[in-house]
């Protein structure tokens, strides 16, 4: 059974920094993309940051210059590296991935990490 688990949220004030990490585990034959979306309270789950199976990667413009995705193949791994964090920041982050396991290949969702900026 293949789970994704998130870690690395809590509480920082603005300017302040995180960095979050979401694993991968169960039986794994290969993982494709990966990426972070963001739900704020009361508003849709959009997406943050993505990294391709070839480590190209694309970021919404409200994080541009200030998150960095960057994936650990060996350990099934992605981070989001977190910088110079917003109040507009606050959000649940989840960790998605294309999966391919014995039972096929499939989208997972981890259950989330809470993120809140606030002074």
């Amino acid at each position: 059974q293949v789970q994704l688990v998130e870690s690395g949220g809590g509480l920082v004030q603005p300017g302040g920094s995180l960095r979050l990490s979401c694993e991968a585990s169960g039986i794994i034959f290969s993982i494709n993309a990966m990426s972070w979306y963001g739900q704020a309270q009361g508003r849709q789950r959009e997406l943050v940051a993505y990294i391709a199976g070839r480590d190209t990667t694309d970021y919404a413009d409200s994080v541009k210059g200030r998150f960095t995705i960057s994936r650990d193949s060996a350990k099934n791994t992605v981070h989001l590296q977190m910088n110079t964090l917003k109040p507009e920041d606050t959000a649940v982050y989840y960790c998605n991935a294309g999966i391919r396991s014995p039972s096929g290949f499939a989208d997972y969702w981890g259950r989330g990490t809470q993120v809140t900026v606030s002074s």
